[in-house]
C-alpha cells in the first residue's frame, strides 16, 4: 500500500494537470491558438533547455559506467526497431504508425523519471547515465520515424540528406548535445544563468500537460482506443517484462534497476505529443497514450518495485 501511494503521488498529479487543461480548454481559457503557441514554445525553447540542464549535470569523467550505458542504449535501440517493424506490418491505419511507435517506447525519463528516483533514494541515482544511454536515441528515432511515417500528403520517403538535416536541426537533440559537451568542460554555469534556465525549463511539463488536456478530442480518442491500449501496455508492461530480467541476469541492482525501470516502464513523455504535433501528426493517439500510461503506471511501477524488492534486487 505504501508503494502504491508513493506511485500515485508521482503519477496522479500529472494526469490531474491534463484534466485541468481539458477543463480550462472547455471554458475558453486555453484556446486552440494558445495550445499551438505553447507546443511551439515547449518544442523549440523550454524542452531543449531542460534537456541541456539534465545532461550538463552528468559528470562524464567520474560517473560514467560503460556497461550500464551500453545496456540502456541496446535495450532502447532493440525496443524501437522491433516496435517499428511490428507496427508497419500489423497496423491497418498507416497514418498512425509514427505516433504509435513513439508513444510505445518514449519514456518520461528526464521529467518524471528523475523525480521518481529522487523520491526513493534522495538523489538522481543512475538517472543521468540512463538519460545519456537512452534519451538521445529516443529523440533521434522520434525525428526519423515521425518524418518517415508522416500522415497523408506529407507521407513520403525522405532523402538521406533530409533525414540528416531533420536530425541535426532538431531543437531537442541540440539541447542534449549542448548539455553533453558542456558537462565535459571544466566550468559551471553562473548562478544567474542557472536560475534563469531552470525557470524556463520548469515550464516544460506544465505547458505540455495543459496543452494535451486542452487539445484532447474524446470522440477521436475513442476511435483509436485499440492502438492506444496496445501502446500503453507495451510502454508500461511489455518492455519491462523483456529487459528487466535481462538486467537482473547481467548483475544490475538497486539504483541501476530503478533507473532501467523508469527508462522502460514509466509513462509516455508529454514531450512526445509536442513533437508529434510540431512534425505534422494529429496527436490524438499520442495524447491518449500519455493519459493512459500515466494512469496505468501508478499500478505497474508499484508492481515492478514490489517484485524487484521481493526478489532481493532492490
Amino acid at each position: 500500500m505504501e508503494n502504491l501511494i508513493f506511485s500515485l503521488n508521482a503519477t496522479l498529479p500529472i494526469f490531474l494537470v491534463m484534466v485541468v487543461g481539458g477543463i480550462l480548454g472547455r471554458l475558453g481559457f486555453l484556446p486552440r491558438e494558445f495550445c499551438k503557441a505553447s507546443d511551439k514554445l515547449t518544442f523549440k525553447i523550454t524542452l531543449p533547455i531542460m534537456l541541456f540542464l539534465d545532461m550538463s549535470d552528468v559528470d562524464m569523467r567520474h560517473d560514467f559506467q560503460p556497461k550500464f550505458v551500453l545496456f540502456c542504449f541496446g535495450a532502447t535501440l532493440i525496443s524501437i526497431l522491433v516496435i517499428w517493424g511490428l507496427a508497419r506490418a500489423l497496423l491497418r491505419d498507416k497514418t498512425i504508425i509514427g505516433e504509435f511507435v513513439q508513444a510505445s517506447y518514449r519514456s518520461s525519463a528526464a521529467v518524471l523519471g528523475v523525480a521518481f528516483i529522487q523520491n526513493i533514494y534522495g538523489d538522481a541515482g543512475m538517472a543521468p547515465l540512463m538519460i545519456l544511454g537512452s534519451v538521445p536515441l529516443f529523440n533521434i528515432f522520434a525525428v526519423l520515424i515521425l518524418m518517415i511515417e508522416a500522415p497523408g500528403e506529407k507521407r513520403a520517403t525522405p532523402r538521406p540528406g533530409q533525414l540528416l538535416y531533420g536530425v541535426v536541426t532538431n531543437p531537442i537533440l541540440l539541447g542534449i548535445v549542448a548539455g553533453t559537451v558542456f558537462s565535459l568542460l571544466p566550468v559551471e554555469l553562473p548562478t544567474i544563468a542557472d536560475k534563469t534556465l531552470n525557470s524556463l525549463a520548469s515550464l516544460t511539463t506544465p505547458l505540455a500537460l495543459l496543452s494535451i488536456g486542452a487539445s484532447f478530442e474524446g470522440t477521436k480518442a475513442l476511435q483509436k482506443a485499440g492502438p492506444t491500449l496496445v501502446a500503453a501496455l507495451l510502454k508500461t508492461v511489455g518492455l519491462s517484462a523483456i529487459f528487466i530480467p535481462c538486467a537482473v541476469a547481467l548483475g544490475f541492482r538497486e539504483k541501476e534497476l530503478v533507473a532501467l525501470l523508469i527508462m522502460l516502464g514509466s509513462p509516455t513523455t508529454p514531450s512526445s505529443y509536442v513533437m508529434a504535433k510540431n512534425m505534422g501528426h494529429e496527436g490524438v493517439l499520442t495524447a491518449s497514450t500519455v493519459a493512459a500510461t500515466t494512469l496505468l503506471s501508478a499500478l505497474t511501477l508499484t508492481a515492478w518495485i514490489f517484485i524487484l524488492h521481493g526478489g532481493g534486487w532492490l
